[in-house]
């Protein structure tokens, strides 16, 4: 018998914000390479993640949330960089929450209408359905909406289904050599690691105060015999924002310092001193160019 040909190409999540996405992707990856919170649109880059087998590479695009509002830079850089990553992907993958079909769902499933690779929409978040008997109605109703797509149950959180969705991905990849060395799985530096695990802290340790216009920015990244030193400017758009940031006496931040220390030794394997500053950049968020110097590219 023949044996199988390699299989090999790109997979691009997309959905509304808040149905799952970096937490399926880190479930499919089998490491944590996207930062995940219960905060909307904590996703705004394109984070690549990939996983190979013997008889397959599949290269999975995380990106931001489709949303209608594009009133600010920020919004339209992350609307630019999800077309851009729908439009590169072999297969797409709409995630969907279970149970639950929006307008902003809707808005998604019409941006797709062009989309010429194979689509399969995941229903997300099956773990939540106290019954399962409540998932037939709302697939039917999906098969209706969306038809001829193929439809997937799954929990990315406790992992029940993704097998069956990585398999049918695979089986609808082109046949081709490998695009990555087996053993990497995404191809992002680890500095930009270094800034998103500091703000995945971050938008943990806010929660409902989070300033929307926050990011982060790696100034120092030094490795030596006694570990790393990491020196990162948390970039503020009003001053307003820096004293929620802060926390009385300074304490919100040393606490989002802690666990932003303990993220980055768990993840670098080796003792991190780092080191934490607030910058005010007016309305950094609403300028293209401050976005540009701020690391927010298109790719």
């Amino acid at each position: 018998m023949a044996e199988a040909a390699f299989r090999c190409g790109f997979a691009a999540l997309v959905g509304r914000p808040n149905v799952g996405k970096s937490t399926l992707l880190n479930a499919l990856v089998e490491q944590p390479v996207s930062i995940v919170s219960p905060k909307p649109q904590t996703t705004r880059h394109r984070i690549l993640g990939i996983h190979t087998r013997p008889n397959w590479q599949i290269a999975y695009i995380d990106m931001p949330g489709m949303r209608a509002d594009h009133a600010r830079a920020i919004d339209r850089y992350m609307a630019r960089t999800a077309s851009q990553c729908v439009a590169e992907a072999d297969v797409v993958l709409f995630v969907v929450a279970a149970l639950h079909w929006t307008r902003e769902d809707a808005l998604v499933r019409e941006r797709l209408r062009e989309c010429r690779a194979p689509l399969i929409v995941v229903v997300n978040q099956i773990d939540r359905v106290r019954s399962r008997s409540q998932l037939l109605p709302f697939l039917e109703r999906l098969t209706a909406e969306i038809a001829p797509a193929e439809i997937v149950p799954v929990s990315a959180r406790t992992g029940e289904n993704v097998d069956r969705l990585e398999a049918l991905v695979a089986a609808r990849l082109p046949e081709g050599p490998a695009l990555y060395p087996a053993d990497q799985i995404t191809d992002r530096s680890a500095r930009f690691r270094a800034a998103e695990l500091v703000r995945e802290q971050l938008t943990r340790g806010l929660r409902q105060e989070l300033p929307y216009g926050l990011t982060v920015e790696i100034e120092q990244y030094v490795e030596d015999e006694h570990g790393f030193e990491i020196s990162a400017l948390i970039v503020v758009e009003r001053k307003g924002q820096k004293p929620i940031v802060l926390g009385k006496g300074g304490e919100r931040l040393k606490e989002i310092g802690r666990a932003a220390r303990l993220a980055l030794k768990a993840e670098l394997g080796r003792p991190v001193h780092l080191n934490l500053w607030i910058k005010v950049q007016e309305n950094w968020a609403d300028s293209e160019t401050a976005l540009r110097a701020l690391g927010y590219e298109s790719s």
